[in-house]
């Protein structure tokens, strides 16, 4: 399937990022922030953009949006490469229709193993119950 465009719809600005790292870390603003409006995407059809809901999961705020941060790399251009490549990999599997499941039958050895099972744990509780002297 073909991606659609977002431009129209993504938005990214440059946050600091955190954690070791000394005066770049503290100075230079490198951890991208990728904010994705679903509205605002036309190329999306419903059932995808509820996949794509789905699948954000903590991602997706109230105001239906996606908010993707990457601190990895230590350069603006890499940390915006690795956010946008996580948004498309994250809708080109909600793009993806899920398979739908095909019921089978249980085999006859799973029958006979559940059944054994049953009878097991049967036994293992008439264990349990009182002893008595009948003889």
């Amino acid at each position: 399937m073909k991606l659609p465009d977002l431009t129209g719809a993504t938005h990214v600005t440059f946050i600091r990022s955190a954690g070791p790292g000394g005066q770049n870390v503290n100075k230079v603003a490198t951890a991208a922030q990728l904010r994705f409006r679903l509205a605002d995407c036309p190329g999306l059809d419903e059932a995808s953009a509820q996949r794509l809901r789905k699948l954000a999961g903590r991602r997706l705020t109230d105001g239906d949006e996606i908010i993707i941060v990457a601190r990895n790399h230590r350069t603006q251009e890499g940390s915006r490469r690795d956010a946008w490549e996580r948004l498309t990999a994250l809708i080109e599997t909600a793009m993806k229709a899920p398979v739908p499941r095909r019921a089978t039958k249980p085999t006859r050895a799973s029958r006979e193993r559940r059944l054994t099972g049953k009878v097991r744990a049967g036994q293992a509780k008439k264990l349990r119950g009182k002893v008595r002297g009948d003889d």
